[in-house]
């Protein structure tokens, strides 16, 4: 929790040129709209909460955040949280390779160059095919839409039981 409060008015770019919200409400978001389109799968829900943190441990990280931040939760909330974590970069780079006329954010169009960019076709194969693919796209749409500034989308400690919840049956 120290974590994510943390990120109240930090930002995908040290100068605060990137996406219009703050970590803080960007993982409010992102975590909201995966709520909303799945109810059940609080393990999702939790990723897109968590997905960015990589921004705060290592600022400017952007080809790395994904990992950093996967590599900082799993011992809490476990392997699939980890690595839909770590998975919201590569679906980016699939949903680029697949819908080219997809559109990006500005700072999500800059940092996709320095992800490793469109996928090759042997890479998108081999993404398409990882038994968590589906739920990273999930996560990732839920990420290019959680940038609206003013957004409602409640409040930090309304995801504290679901954080113990999934963080207890880890410990399991």
């Amino acid at each position: 929790m120290d974590l994510l409060y943390a990120c109240r008015d930090a930002w995908d770019t040290p100068d605060r040129s990137g996406d219009p919200v703050d970590l803080h409400d960007h993982a409010l978001q992102t975590a909201h709209l995966l709520r909303r389109a799945h109810p059940s799968d609080k393990e999702l829900q939790l990723a897109g909460l968590v997905h960015d943190l990589g921004h705060l441990l290592r600022p400017g990280d952007d080809a790395g955040h994904a990992d950093r931040a996967a590599d900082a939760v799993r011992p809490l909330l476990g392997a699939r949280v980890a690595r839909l974590v770590q998975l919201h970069v590569p679906a980016k780079r699939y949903l680029a390779t697949v819908e080219p006329d997809r559109t990006l954010s500005p700072q999500s169009e800059l940092t996709l160059r320095a992800q490793g960019g469109v996928m090759s076709p042997e890479e998108a194969d081999a993404f398409a095919l990882d038994p968590e693919a589906e739920a990273a796209l999930d996560l990732r749409q839920a990420d290019d839409a959680g940038k609206v500034v003013g957004l409602d989308a409640g409040v930090m400690d309304d995801w504290r039981p679901v954080l113990a919840l999934v963080a207890a049956r880890h410990a399991r």
